[in-house]
């Protein structure tokens, strides 16, 4: 049903609010702190993005923004308790790709579409295939690929956990290689890079924070980045997508999101100050090293980034027969 702008003002009148502080109220905004719920513990990359854009928006909004980490399953307790919260722009959600997996994996008790409303993609960075030169003799990806092909079930690849998006990545790239690898699922990124080291899985697909150390030392091999293009702060390692897999392109990345139904002026103006923030200088020499870019963009860009995402990894864990741990 659509309402006339007349009866559309009379329904507001009728509740004693007038429509001039309803604007009013929307330009004012923030009047009271802002709380980015991360649905990850304290500590990892999740958290220290939450804290980038607590930053930026305590800095440029002129209100204090503080991060409330809520961490468990996967980070849907978290993701669950911040999209049933006022929709009024004070509770935003950090999440990252891994919210695009979930619903692949768990019975949620909301909809990752339509029950949030998209603010901006943070930032932006690639993951890294990386083997243990002393377990397999592949100079590239391609012939990482070739001897999967030859071997099925051979070659061991180690993740963060079953259907981690680390998990997810790897089955994907697979996939379209037509490879049948043994997966060794770990609790946590930092025990499968312990165990690469060590030999005893054969690859590994992470982020380049935690990887890139131990290629810089000779103890791991980097063959490709997931990402289309390959990272500005690793020029030397190509992308999946040239090493022969065209249409491969993973991004890890981070981004914020509401609750449904946020005022679309709110929802601009802490999209505004985010975008001119990102840009920062500062702040992109502090995250080139890592690998990591600031993103930035429309709330419509980082919706139809979700929106493609969700059906890509679905029909990667129904292929996989991947289940939540």
């Amino acid at each position: 049903m659509t309402l006339s702008r007349r009866t559309f003002s009379a329904a507001i009148a009728s509740l004693g609010i007038p429509l001039p502080l309803i604007a009013r109220s929307q330009d004012a905004f923030p009047t009271k702190p802002i709380r980015i719920v991360c649905p990850f513990a304290p500590g990892g990359g999740s958290d220290f993005i939450a804290r980038v854009a607590s930053n930026l928006l305590s800095k440029s909004l002129g209100q204090s923004a503080i991060v409330d980490n809520r961490p468990g399953a996967g980070g849907t307790l978290g993701t669950e308790y911040a999209l049933h919260t006022p929709a009024d722009g004070y509770t935003l959600l950090l999440i990252a790709g891994s919210y695009t997996v979930n619903p692949s994996l768990y019975k949620l008790r909301f909809d990752p579409v339509a029950d949030m409303t998209p603010v901006i993609q943070l930032s932006r960075g690639a993951y890294v295939v990386c083997i243990n030169p002393n377990k397999v003799q592949a100079r590239n990806l391609q012939e990482l690929l070739a001897f999967g092909r030859q071997n099925p079930g051979k070659l061991t690849f180690a993740s963060a956990g079953n259907g981690s998006h680390l998990h997810i990545a790897t089955e994907y790239m697979f996939g379209m290689a037509n490879v049948k690898a043994t997966h060794v699922p770990y609790k946590g990124t930092g025990p499968a890079v312990t165990d690469l080291v060590a030999g005893n899985v054969d690859m590994l697909v992470a982020g380049t924070e935690a990887l890139m150390p131990h290629v810089k030392s000779g103890r791991l091999r980097a063959l490709a980045v997931t990402t289309a293009q390959r990272l500005p702060a690793y020029p030397d390692i190509p992308s999946v997508a040239e090493s022969g897999l065209r249409d491969y392109d993973v991004v890890a990345w981070h981004g914020l999101i509401a609750p449904k139904g946020v005022p679309p002026a709110v929802i601009a103006k802490i999209n505004g100050a985010l975008n001119t923030g990102l840009k920062a200088p500062e702040l992109v020499a502090q995250l080139d090293p890592t690998g990591v870019s600031p993103a930035g963009g429309t709330p419509e860009q980082f919706g139809d980034l979700i929106k493609v995402e969700i059906p890509r990894y679905a029909k990667v864990a129904k292929d996989n027969n991947i289940k939540a741990e």
